[in-house]
């Protein structure tokens, strides 16, 4: 049961975000820019989803590594086999050496709060990486780090029906994180 009373029937994020417009607008456009704009990153919307995913994984919060996911899966080719692999076995997943090692690098944001080891920027920047990628990877790490702290902490509720997550991929891949019209 959630800390908190949301009146809108909604699972994780979605009911935090549709019961609080006011602080969902700038979390949404925080979102909308790191994961869907071609301006902001070298890293295709699937990697950079992937990452979000990979990091909530980490995290231990089911409705957004679930989500996105769902999200990674619809963008990458491999679908949702490879995001599988990637979260339950990053070593083995069949992914390129600088996904690997972004990869890595959002897994030591999510840790305890420090200068990222030297080695993995190194792995990256050896794999291809540049300071965008690796720039961005940190930041959509530590943005997920606020994301799962909000659904986890606030103890939200997940969705009853599994499809929810490939729904909301289908949304997010056609429309991006803009609030549902309604």
């Amino acid at each position: 049961m959630p800390h908190i009373s949301i009146t809108n029937g909604l699972p994780g994020i979605s009911g935090l975000m549709a019961q609080r417009p006011d602080t969902a607008a700038p979390l949404n456009q925080l979102a909308e820019t790191l994961l869907r704009s071609p301006a902001s990153s070298a890293l295709s919307r699937g990697e950079r989803e992937l990452i979000a995913a990979y990091t909530s994984e980490l995290n231990e919060t089911e409705f957004c590594a679930q989500s996105h996911s769902a999200f990674a899966a619809a963008q990458l080719d491999g679908g949702a086999e490879l995001v599988k692999a990637v979260l339950h076995g990053l070593d083995e997943a069949p992914v390129t050496p600088k996904l690997r090692a972004l990869l890595r690098i959002a897994g030591a944001v999510r840790g305890p709060v420090r200068a990222l080891p030297a080695e993995l920027v190194a792995e990256a920047r050896a794999a291809g990486a540049d300071d965008g990628q690796i720039h961005d990877t940190v930041l959509i790490a530590a943005a997920f780090c606020l994301f799962n702290r909000y659904v986890t902490c606030l103890d939200t509720e997940l969705p009853a029906d599994p499809g929810y997550y490939e729904e909301g991929a289908e949304r997010i891949v056609a429309r991006g994180y803009a609030p549902a019209a309604g």
